[in-house]
């Protein structure tokens, strides 16, 4: 794919592309992008995990919190998952929603990726009755809950550094016939309006990624849903956060069989590219456009409001070999301070509703 970039560079005006650009080819170009292609990328094969992944325990939970949420919120048993990966959750999901309730539920999956799609029918399609739809656009007056994880990430960004006193776009130009960083006086408008917006003040020598894309993804969201909910997990900052010394680098990186590339640039479309969110700017952008924010939890707090540490209670086994324990190492993973879920937060975000954290858990 690299030839493909040094051809896109070449034809450029200026010879150089932004990073939102390299990134939205590299990710999602229809032949060579890495999302796109017919590889397997999640799981122990791939080149990262994600908590669906870890345990069917996961989604076995949502779907039982979203089982009393819907009931006690008088919300149609509808959900709307973006970027579905292999499917996993969505199983773990409607298998859970299936033992939980007599009431049946519409699901819908939003998958840009064939490779993806065809992974998902293989799964659920023998048991469940699934919608898949390759766009937002595709969804109409929708009610119910968009649930998504690792979303936003997975979002092209533009870089911008603050370099002798100034703001300067860090952009992909070519070295010696190789992709390499170039940075230019910073001009992007919407860039310089984010900035501006988001309160977002860069010392010396400080890195930061602008997502430019979320703004869409959240407006298309919002207005594709009628009455319901938003959940989001994903990891990321807050303005206050981004502002840590530890991170004056930014946050793009690459991951290829489950090791961390620093070099973004290297392998285009043979490894997944990668940033932490904006926090402040998700719930932001929700609220411009209709979304409420009913809370912001860490992941494994989400799961322990949800009663997971039942699960360890009521399936003890002795036996560290056997099926069970497998399972209670799994979720042990999922809620140890330790573990992956410190790292995630759940965004919940509402559309003529009046939840509140209150009602959204038992307990």
């Amino acid at each position: 794919m690299k030839a493909f970039f040094r051809e896109l560079i070449s034809q450029s005006p200026k010879k150089m592309i932004s990073f939102a650009d390299f990134i939205n080819d590299a990710l999602y170009h229809p032949e060579m992008g890495y999302y796109m292609k017919n590889n397997v990328k999640i799981g122990k094969s791939g080149d990262f995990i994600t908590s669906s992944n870890i345990s069917s325990v996961f989604g076995m939970m949502f779907a039982r919190w979203y089982v009393e949420f819907a009931k006690k919120n008088m919300l149609s048993p509808a959900i709307c998952e973006i970027g579905a990966g292999n499917g996993r959750f969505a199983k773990a999901f409607l298998e859970e929603w299936k033992k939980s309730t007599d009431e049946s539920i519409s699901y819908f999956i939003v998958e840009a990726s064939p490779f993806h799609r065809s992974l998902q029918k293989e799964l659920l399609k023998p048991y469940f009755e699934v919608n898949q739809l390759n766009s937002l656009e595709e969804l109409i007056d929708f009610e119910g809950m968009v649930f998504s994880n690792e979303l936003f990430d997975a979002l092209p960004v533009h870089v911008i550094e603050k370099e002798n006193g100034s703001l300067k776009e860090v952009m992909v130009g070519v070295s010696e016939g190789e992709l390499a960083e170039t940075k230019v006086p910073l001009t992007n408008s919407e860039i310089l309006l984010f900035l501006n917006e988001s309160k977002l003040s860069l010392t010396e020598g400080q890195r930061i990624e602008i997502p430019l894309a979320m703004e869409k993804m959240v407006c298309t969201i919002a207005t594709r849903l009628k009455k319901g909910i938003v959940m989001s997990i994903d990891y990321g900052y807050t303005n206050e956060e981004w502002s840590n010394p530890s991170r004056r680098k930014g946050s793009l990186r690459g991951y290829r069989e489950h090791q961390l590339v620093d070099n973004v640039l290297e392998n285009p479309g043979e490894m997944d590219i990668t940033s932490h969110i904006h926090f402040d700017w998700l719930i932001d952008r929700g609220e411009k456009y209709g979304l409420q924010p009913v809370f912001k939890l860490k992941q494994d707090k989400f799961l322990l409001k949800t009663g997971i540490l039942q699960e360890l209670e009521e399936h003890f086994d002795p036996n560290p070999f056997s099926e069970t324990s497998k399972r209670n190492r799994a979720i042990r993973s999922l809620i140890m301070p330790s573990g992956m879920s410190s790292s995630f937060d759940i965004l919940l975000q509402q559309k003529g509703m009046n939840a509140s954290l209150e009602n959204c858990f038992n307990t």
